[in-house]
């Protein structure tokens, strides 16, 4: 018997009347693509701005929403979220806002309803942290940036 998946609730805020929910825009697709409910704004170089999106999530515990950037909107204009990937964490009701940062050399308009980022839903553990005097021994020891190779 296949498990159900988990259950993500929605609650549409009144500014995200008339816009979709956030949804895979293929069947293969890992991400949620979730739009600006903002009216339209520009983002000149180099400008970060937190996006509102209308909607708050009750995600399941044990879960976490990933929130990472539009590969279109990075690669055509230098649009990506600067805390990528941000987390939202389950026992958070708040609106959904999305951090963005225009890396490119041009400002770029974004007009209400525009896919600005997608969410990823993630299962998330909960780890005992223990202090110790010394770590156990491993093959790649202390090695750190770049120690594996190019």
């Amino acid at each position: 018997m296949t498990a159900l998946p988990p259950v993500v609730q929605v609650l549409r805020l009144p500014h995200h009347d008339g816009l979709p929910l956030p949804a895979r825009q293929s069947a293969g697709a890992a991400g949620y693509d979730v739009c600006s409910a903002e009216p339209e704004f520009s983002l000149a170089p180099l400008e970060r701005r937190l996006v509102r999106t209308g909607l708050a999530l009750a995600i399941p515990p044990g879960h976490e929403a990933q929130v990472r950037p539009r590969s279109g909107l990075a690669l055509k204009h230098g649009v990506t979220l600067p805390n990528a990937p941000a987390t939202i964490d389950s026992d958070y009701r708040g609106e959904l806002m999305i951090a963005l940062i225009n890396l490119g050399q041009e400002a770029v308009s974004v007009p209400r309803g525009t896919r600005i980022a997608q969410l990823v839903f993630q299962r998330v553990e909960a780890v005992e942290l223990r202090l110790v005097d010394e770590l156990p021994m491993s093959e790649r020891g202390v090695g750190g940036f770049g120690s594996t190779g190019a």
